[in-house]
């Protein structure tokens, strides 16, 4: 799979200003590439939610930032969370299976929404917690010192989450306080000061993934990371490509097209008729009754705004005669 365009980036926050804290990204992963922030802290006193540069990636209530894996493979591949500073570990939980949470689950994980999960004190009434551990893999205990990027453990999928993520929170005196805009006081909008070391751009929205199917994929494959194909057969049922994006608002569109040896099989504009964390959509033809014609088959998956591309995924497939 190429990634052909990154995911655009509307803010570029300055760091932090002597004598505030500085935060390093909390997990081993390249932002734009193997990983996402996926939802920030929710500044909106009331019902609603908004981020910091007043967009909606947030969730009312949202205490901390988001950093996700693509899909369950990587999590079940091991993916570090990190210490983002220096401090003495406070608090730990393990044991919390790794288990999408659903209704059904909500009374057994009741007043454990982290999950598995780490508290770090750095000094001055300053502490990060970092939840949704992997069961199993949380590497401290209370009383030991880490540094800044220390191994706390591993992404996972513990407690009150979706999908593949570690949740930051940054809490001062116990409020809970936005790294990307500590000055913010329930606002949102910023003055460009952050606690971040090396601030992380701000992206709108993306794709996580795509890739080539027989058919239309079960979402639940997609979120696993076990829906795409590198081969099919001429006489699979179908050719499909599918595009699984975060971060969609009402009047986005995924363009999604496939060219194969003899052309365009297909290209088509599905339009997003709605504001969504995480979404998957998928386009493609039933196989000619003389089958596909064998040979390399590129895939490509545009995620657009305004008129504007901001993301763009491409995927080849080899279509064998067999």
């Amino acid at each position: 799979m190429k990634r052909t365009a990154l995911i655009v980036a509307l803010l570029s926050p300055a760091a932090p200003a002597a004598g505030d804290p500085a935060f390093s990204v909390p997990i081993d992963c390249t932002l734009g590439e193997t990983c996402h922030i996926q939802q920030y802290t929710d500044l909106d006193p009331g019902p609603g939610a908004t981020d910091y540069t007043c967009g909606p990636l947030s969730y009312d209530g949202h205490k901390g930032t988001d950093f996700a894996l693509p899909t369950l493979k990587e999590m079940q591949a091991g993916v570090d969370v990190l210490a983002a500073a220096p401090g003495t570990v406070t608090a730990v939980r393990d044991g919390m299976s790794d288990v999408a949470a659903t209704p059904e689950t909500a009374a057994t994980i009741a007043g454990r929404e982290c999950g598995n999960g780490v508290v770090v004190s750095h000094g001055d009434g300053w502490e990060t917690q970092y939840c949704h551990l992997k069961r199993g893999s949380v590497a401290v205990e209370p009383g030991r010192q880490v540094d800044a990027k220390s191994v706390l453990g591993q992404v996972g999928l513990s407690g009150d989450t979706q999908f593949p993520h570690v949740h930051l929170s940054v809490r001062h005196e116990d409020a809970v306080v936005d790294p990307f805009a500590p000055d913010a006081d329930a606002t949102c909008g910023t003055s460009g000061r952050t606690l971040w070391e090396d601030p992380p751009l701000y992206a709108s929205g993306g794709l996580i993934d795509a890739g080539f199917a027989a058919g239309i994929p079960d979402y639940a494959q997609v979120k696993a990371g076990e829906a795409g194909s590198d081969t099919l057969s001429a006489t699979a049922p179908a050719l499909v490509v599918w595009g699984y994006a975060f971060g969609s608002r009402t009047g986005d569109e995924m363009i999604l097209r496939i060219d194969g040896p003899e052309g365009e099989v297909i290209a088509e504009r599905v339009p997003l008729d709605k504001t969504q964390a995480q979404l998957f959509r998928a386009v493609g033809r039933r196989t000619p009754p003389e089958g596909w014609t064998p040979g390399t088959y590129s895939g490509e998956v545009r995620l657009m705004r305004d008129g504007q591309e901001i993301d763009r995924r491409s995927v080849d497939l080899t279509v064998s005669a067999q």
